[in-house]
Formats: structure tokens, sequence, C-alpha cells
């Protein structure tokens, strides 16, 4: 537990880092502001039609009788909205990290900055990596789209599906948003998709103690902007652990655990 205890401490220290630092916080919101606003007519638009939907996948209920017919089409509706929501709170990192990409590029490369040590750039212009974000983007959301639709089928399993089931629909919630917002940093190192998703498996505990409660606070309405500018910094600092850079200034501490980290990779440009 100590892992996702650090992964937990990663995501507070980037609230704190923005919060000493106004001006980016500021320039955090924006990208948040635009996509919430977008989401949230889809969400309102999904809550009007998620029981029109849920009729009109089951036609064949329409002659059973009460309360069998109000209790499928209910729980359809349920369904059909969580997903929705599950959906969305996957999607709205990745949306707005593409919309906000010249934003949160920069601000990274101050955390960096400020941690002391190398800061590396991509060297590539805009629209590539508005391109290679995007392109990134989408093979994550099939990932996230094949969980999905494994856990909503198996949300209908009695018991497991009311409890075990969200639990690891939360998990993979969490895991995928770190792997978003540790993109920004770990890009800008020269690392390819491929590359990210091997150095996160190789700490799970630690991606998870950082997105899980991440992926929870995105579910209340507006925290997820208020949080994205602090959840980049705090990604930036955890995607210096994971290659390796850890906290420069913290020479005291240093018992030689840092032997064990993955070697710190030195910026090139990113491939295809």
């Amino acid at each position: 537990m100590r892992e996702a205890a650090a992964g937990f401490g990663y995501l507070f220290n980037g609230q704190r880092w923005v919060a000493r630092h106004g001006r980016w916080f500021g320039i955090g919101l924006v990208p948040g502001l635009i996509t919430l606003v977008v989401y949230a007519g889809a969400l309102v638009g999904l809550g009007y039609g998620a029981d029109d939907l849920a009729a009109w996948a089951t036609p064949f209920a329409d002659d059973w009788s009460s309360p069998w017919l109000g209790l499928l089409r209910t729980t359809l509706t349920v369904l059909v909205f969580a997903f929705g929501l599950f959906l969305a709170v996957i999607t709205f990192t990745a949306v707005t990290l593409l919309v906000g990409q010249p934003f949160y590029e920069s601000l990274s490369e101050e955390v960096d900055r400020a941690e002391g040590g190398e800061v590396p750039v991509s060297g590539l212009t805009l629209w590539r990596e508005l391109w290679i974000s995007a392109r990134d983007s989408v093979r994550i959301l099939v990932r996230v789209a094949l969980y999905a639709v494994l856990l909503f089928a198996l949300g209908f399993v009695p018991v497991a599906g009311q409890t075990v089931v969200p639990l690891i629909g939360f998990c993979v919630t969490g895991y995928f948003l770190a792997e978003e917002l540790t993109a920004v940093a770990l890009q800008r190192r020269g690392m390819v998709l491929k590359d990210r998703l091997v150095l996160l498996r190789g700490r799970r505990l630690l991606i998870l103690g950082f997105g899980v409660p991440l992926g929870l606070a995105f579910l209340v309405p507006f925290v997820a902007v208020f949080l994205m500018p602090g959840a980049v910094a705090g990604a930036t600092l955890l995607a210096r652990e994971l290659v390796g850079q850890g906290d420069d200034t913290d020479d005291e501490g240093d018992d030689g655990e840092g032997e064990a980290m993955l070697p710190s990779t030195s910026p090139h440009t990113v491939n295809d």
C-alpha cells in the first residue's frame, strides 16, 4: 500500500504546486471549462433519452407484466447512463488535454523547470504534437471501450455486478486517467505509447494511487475542471519518478533506492 499512498502523494503535491503558482492554475482552467460545457450538454441529453433507449432496446418485453417490465427497463436505463458517465470520465481527460495541448505542455515544462534537472522538449511542431496526442488517445479509448463493454455485461451479474464490478471500473478509470495525464510529460521525453504502457505496468499500485482518487473526484460536477491543472502538474512529478528523476533536491534521504528506479530517458523526437 506504500506505493498507492505515494501515488496519492503526487496527486496532492500537484494540486499544491498549482496553488503556489496561481498564474498556471488560471491558464490550466480554460481547456477544462470548454470541455465541461460540451460534456454537460451531452450527459443531460443522455439523461433525458436513456429511458427511451432502454425501451427501444427491449421490444421483446412490451408484454411483460408488472413489476418485471419496469424492473428490466429501469435497470437498463441506469446501466446506460452509468456507461455514458464512465465514458465521459475516461474521455474528459483525453479531450481536455487535446484542447489544451499548448497550455498543459507549457505547464508540464514549468513543473520540470521548477523541480530542477533536465527540462525535456519534444522538438515537434504544435500540429504534430496534436496529431500524436489525438492518435494515442484514440488507441487508449479503444482499450477503455473494450473494458467498458465487458464491465457493462458483468454489471448484470447478481451481487458482483453491483459491488465488485464498480470497483474494477474505478480502477480501470484511474489507470487510464493516469496514462493520459503522464503522457504530457513522458511524450516530451520521447516515449511512444507502447513504451509508456510498459512503464506504467511496472508500477501499477503507484499509478492506481494517483489515478483512482482522481477518477472518483472527476465524478463530481465541476471538480474535474478545477483539479485538472494540478493533475497535470502531479502527473509530471509522477513521470519524473517513473523515469528515475524524482526529487533532485532530496539528497539527504537518498539511501540507494533510486537505483531500483528506471533510468532517465534522454529527450528525443517522438517516433510514429
